[in-house]
């Protein structure tokens, strides 16, 4: 009531809401031309327009604090092993499903598909991640099941509809098909070939599969992938999450995750007790087969955490443009404006990895040179993009203050949902690793990569250095060195290609060849920093 009110409250920035998350991005609007995914121009507004929408950020606040519920038993005593989720989680799953994130990549019938695929998810990272686990997966499955045509007959147009059917029936009487992955044991993690999980032939061209799996993620999901250790080897699975006869298929969940961030999502502990299920691919051959699906949701792991970085800095930009400390706008006093301009560096240039990335993924089947950068892309941005992600949600909390830091502040949820893409399909070290047996396995992998670098020559004294360099030597205790050596220079090159001037020149005189600074606000003289916030801010900062 006004009448017990002791202050007026001023200098309270006030939600940023009701923005076109696609329109008023710059960056991302230049990738789309420029890896050929401009004709989705009206689905990537649509969706820009929803994800910066009240609705969307009310829905994700509600998902955020309504956390999935693990149910065992109904109030009859049967075992029903459900997941009971808000209702703002399943409107969600029926939004980013709508809106193609789990199929564009593979129903476009024109090229760019796979790279308006990853505008669309990168918007959707903005609106609500949570939701992003279960449609990347869903997407990723067609490159398992491309192994087993049968299956990929059967499950394809279900799998790809744009529908949402959350009733937890067997495939055959849904609408609508979401898939998962259970693959990692307690005593294996990222070493799938620790896989302890037996499986046995039935004799009717199924296996009956025995064991646990200690990372579950969307485990109401219709159809999984699992590995299991087959008499030939450790292989593929697919099974239905719901047998034919509408019963849970022999899998009982254990607990849910308490987890850290990615909370409207739930991710459980398993155990598979005579779980029915098909082989996909070779006997023995599991992990390779798995790998081609982990290779996309790797990617997803890159343009997940350059939407987080993005999604901070605008957020850290309009808190300091109508926020005012000792007499002026925050975003106008120098030393703010150098940390503002530094974080939205890292993030355009975030953006710029994981848009190549995808690009060579989609032009991967047209020509041969991109076929071998799409091996090596994908893990390279995705150590380097996840490992910025978290500092920079770090810096765009401290430019709120104290009010970055509590629950009710989006940035609170950002900085805990930060880690989780540098954890998610191969910690850092297992990334570096990847990136070297992939430079190994294709010897022309680090020629291609340093030719598309060097696009960029002679335009920035920096890059030219850098082109000098040698690399570090392909050995494992320098993979984590190699890998920030090529993601420095490729982003560099590709600033210098595709940004305006100001924002590339930028980055190389604060990024390449050990120039100083090694947190954010330590951008060199001479920067332009009001045009930098003026290219990142969803509204104008001044």
């Amino acid at each position: 009531m006004s009448g017990y009110a002791t202050h007026e409250v001023t200098n309270q920035p006030g939600e940023l809401v009701n923005f076109n998350a696609y329109t008023t991005d710059a960056a991302l609007r230049a990738a789309m031309k420029v890896f050929g995914a401009s004709w989705a121009e009206e689905r990537l507004d649509a969706c820009g327009a929803r994800v910066g929408g009240a609705q969307v950020q009310d829905l994700a606040r509600i998902a955020n604090r309504c956390v999935p519920e693990l149910r065992t038993h109904d109030r009859f005593g049967h075992r029903i092993d459900m997941v009971e989720f808000s209702p703002a989680w399943h409107e969600l799953m029926g939004m980013i499903r709508a809106d193609g994130v789990h199929a564009l990549g593979w129903t476009a019938a024109r090229p760019g598909g796979h790279v308006a695929r990853a505008g669309l998810s990168y918007l959707w990272a903005q609106g609500e991640a949570g939701v992003g686990c279960p449609a990347v997966m869903t997407f990723a499955a067609i490159a398992a099941l491309r192994h087993q045509p049968e299956a990929l007959a059967k499950y394809q147009d279900k799998i790809l509809s744009p529908g949402y059917d959350p009733r937890p029936l067997p495939p055959d009487q849904k609408t609508a098909l979401g898939v998962a992955m259970a693959l990692t044991e307690k005593q294996g993690g990222s070493d799938l070939r620790q896989t302890q999980s037996v499986a046995v032939a039935a004799g009717d061209g199924t296996w009956r599969l025995t064991g646990h799996k200690w990372f579950f993620s969307v485990p109401t999901s219709d159809l999984f992938l699992t590995l299991a250790r087959a008499p030939g080897g450790v292989s593929c699975f697919l099974a239905q999450g719901w047998r034919n006869d509408a019963s849970r298929n022999f899998l009982l969940l254990q607990r849910l995750k308490d987890k850290c961030g990615n909370r409207s999502n739930a991710s459980a502990e398993v155990e598979f007790r005579g779980l029915e299920a098909v082989m996909l691919g070779e006997e023995g051959h599991g992990i390779r087969l798995v790998l081609e699906m982990a290779h996309l949701t790797r990617l997803e792991c890159a343009l997940g955490s350059a939407a987080l970085m993005r999604q901070a800095v605008t957020l850290a930009i309009h808190h300091a443009t109508q926020r005012r400390a000792f007499g002026h706008r925050l975003v106008n006093q120098p030393l703010m404006a150098n940390v503002l301009a530094d974080l939205a560096l890292e993030s355009e240039a975030a953006l710029w990895l994981a848009m190549r990335a995808a690009a060579a993924l989609d032009a991967a089947p047209r020509d041969d040179a991109e076929r071998v950068l799409n091996r090596v892309l994908a893990p390279l941005a995705k150590y380097f993009v996840c490992k910025r992600a978290p500092v920079v949600a770090a810096e765009a909390m401290e430019c709120h203050g104290g009010n970055g830091y509590i629950e009710e502040d989006v940035l609170a949820r950002l900085y805990r949902d930060a880690p989780v893409n540098g954890l998610w399909e191969g910690s850092g070290n297992v990334i570096c690793l990847d990136v070297l047996r992939a430079l190994a396995r294709e010897p022309e992998a680090a020629g291609l990569l340093r030719a598309e670098i060097a696009l960029a020559a002679g335009r920035h004294p920096a890059l030219d250095a850098w082109l000098r360099t040698a690399p570090p030597e392909p050995l494992e205790r320098n993979a984590r060195r190699l890998v920030e050596h090529f993601a420095l220079g490729l982003a560099a090159s590709l600033l210098l290609r595709h940004a305006p001037p100001g924002i590339a020149a930028a980055f190389c005189a604060s990024r390449l060849n050990g120039a100083p600074g090694m947190t954010f606000g330590t951008l060199p003289e001479g920067v332009d920093t009001r045009a930098i916030m003026r290219r990142a801010a969803v509204a104008e900062p001044y």
